[in-house]
């Protein structure tokens, strides 16, 4: 769930009278010129991927759930108990807070064994050694790696060094986990299999799990929710799937391959473009209707997929598309089954056809080219920012 600041305060009023209630963030940290401003909350067992181009306030935001960086304003409380309140002045540190934390390189202590490593975990937070290594032996079993117990990390894969990082957090047992990319040091044919690896053991994690990430599979399949940041606001969130199908914004658009442009609705279904051009849409043209909720000031975002493009030589004339418009092409990339045409058009647009397309169209850089995209292709909806 994610929602506004009195939403917020309900989750964590809710969490004083009960168990374990997840986490509730209402967090304002500012930085010089940067300002991070978002509030959300994430129930226990969830995992919430969080995506943003670099700048966006992803490290800064797990920093400040870490214990790392103070709010400078709001408050964060996990369970009920408050961990962070700017206005109280309440301020839990870093080694007393229930968080286990995964980092993209993993920062496993060189000098110690992989029990030791995991072990480190509870030996941190007061258990003694005998029984830290016991705790340690367990997660290093459940992830199915005790037979490196007493190797070094030098001497571990990626995708074992991933495992171990994986459960020296666990081994704390903590309240929340939060993971910062963690299958970017991965190459990628090691990356597949720990991913679903990865997801099978976060499934059984019963606390609330944050997920960083730049990679829009590894967001799609492994989280049940997404939070898109974008200069230290929240510009989207919703399912993998809600998210991929209207995305919000050019950066989000990009990640899940669509086309995206932003213009005002008017009559028969048609939409100016902010940038120069129109596009159609089958069901307004058709029945009038309005996309839901409407906007008053006509404002929406119309998404087409680059499947859903198909390009000609010259003008066509006897095809059904309602959109059809002039471009140039401006690149071609080899995307492994398909080729990915970077078209300078009003507007402009990406269009994914078949090697063999390619050549029977004769495409180069510079080459003049019609596109088309049926009505029933373009989808239309409110531009939520």
């Amino acid at each position: 769930m994610i929602g506004g600041r009195n939403d917020i305060r309900e989750v964590a009023a809710i969490a004083e009278g009960s168990g374990r209630t997840g986490l509730a963030v209402q967090a304002v940290i500012e930085r010089e010129t940067f300002r991070l401003d978002v509030a959300f909350t994430v129930t226990p067992g969830e995992i919430l991927g969080v995506l943003g181009p670099n700048g966006a306030g992803k490290t800064t935001l797990l920093r400040a759930l870490a214990g790392l960086t103070a709010l400078s304003g709001g408050d964060i409380s996990l369970d009920g108990h408050v961990l962070d309140d700017a206005a109280t002045g309440q301020f839990v540190p870093a080694e007393q807070r229930p968080v286990g934390l995964v980092f993209q390189n993993y920062r496993l202590f060189p000098h110690l064994s992989v029990r030791e490593n995991v072990a480190f975990a509870p030996r941190s937070h007061g258990t003694d050694r005998r029984s830290a290594r016991i705790v340690a032996d367990e997660w290093l079993n459940r992830l199915g790696i005790a037979d490196l117990a007493k190797r070094k990390p030098a001497q571990l894969s990626g995708g074992q060094s991933q495992r171990v990082a994986l459960a020296r957090a666990l081994a704390a047992e903590p309240g929340l986990l939060l993971l910062d990319e963690p299958l970017a040091a991965l190459d990628a044919s090691t990356k597949l299999a720990v991913r679903a690896e990865l997801r099978r053991h976060l499934a059984a994690f019963d606390g609330p799990t944050l997920l960083v990430t730049h990679d829009p599979l590894e967001a799609m399949v492994m989280t049940d929710r997404l939070l898109v940041l974008e200069d230290g606001r929240i510009v989207q969130h919703g399912t993998p799937a809600e998210v991929a199908r209207r995305p919000a914004t050019q950066y989000v658009a990009r990640l899940v391959g669509l086309n995206l442009y932003p213009g005002t609705r008017m009559g028969s279904g048609q939409v100016a473009l902010d940038d120069g051009g129109t596009l159609t849409a089958a069901g307004l043209a058709e029945t009038g209707e309005q996309p839901h909720p409407p906007d008053p000031a006509g404002r929406v975002l119309v998404a087409i997929p680059p499947t859903a493009i198909a390009l000609h030589t010259s003008p066509p004339t006897h095809t059904s598309p309602r959109n059809i418009w002039p471009g140039t092409v401006a690149g071609l990339e080899l995307l492994t089954d398909r080729v990915r045409v970077q078209v300078a058009g009003t507007p402009p647009a990406l269009v994914d056809i078949t090697p063999a397309a390619v050549a029977d169209l004769d495409l180069a850089e510079g080459t003049p080219i019609w596109l088309t995209a049926k009505a029933t292709e373009v989808d239309i909806y409110p531009d939520p920012n």
